[in-house]
């Protein structure tokens, strides 16, 4: 849950672009989300989860994170986070978004603030019919 370091070939959020080729949006400051925790979903090769699609959580999706093994609503003090509730912006793993929406949990997307490098998991489409 700590802040990742960039590395020397991160993407700054300001040269960053969205899914729709556009300069990418900030996800989210409340909690501070990304893999930067800068409240951009962007991302770098280090990154394994890619953390780039910036969801509006549900009760429904933090359900099936837990269940899944990856628990979004506990705090972690050690780690400043709160816990997610719902309608909460989060920078959510794109394989594991697309395995939310293939079990009928994916929650919605906003897609400005979703990093482009997504469409390498998640066709367009798929985002598009999610958007929040």
């Amino acid at each position: 849950m700590t802040a990742a370091t960039p590395s020397p070939d991160a993407t700054s959020p300001n040269q960053a672009l969205n899914v729709l080729g556009e300069p990418l949006t900030v996800c989210g400051c409340e909690p501070l989300t990304g893999w930067y925790r800068d409240g951009f979903c962007h991302t770098d090769p280090r990154d394994r989860g890619q953390h780039t699609v910036c969801c509006v959580v549900t009760e429904a999706f933090l359900n099936y994170s837990r269940a899944q093994g990856n628990d979004l609503t506990t705090p972690a003090p050690q780690y400043g986070f709160a816990g997610l509730k719902p309608g909460d912006h989060w920078c959510v793993c794109a394989p594991r978004w697309l395995e939310a929406y293939e079990d009928g949990m994916a929650p919605p997307v906003r897609l400005k603030a979703t990093e482009a490098s997504a469409l390498a998991v998640i066709p367009l489409d798929l985002l598009n019919s999610h958007a929040a």
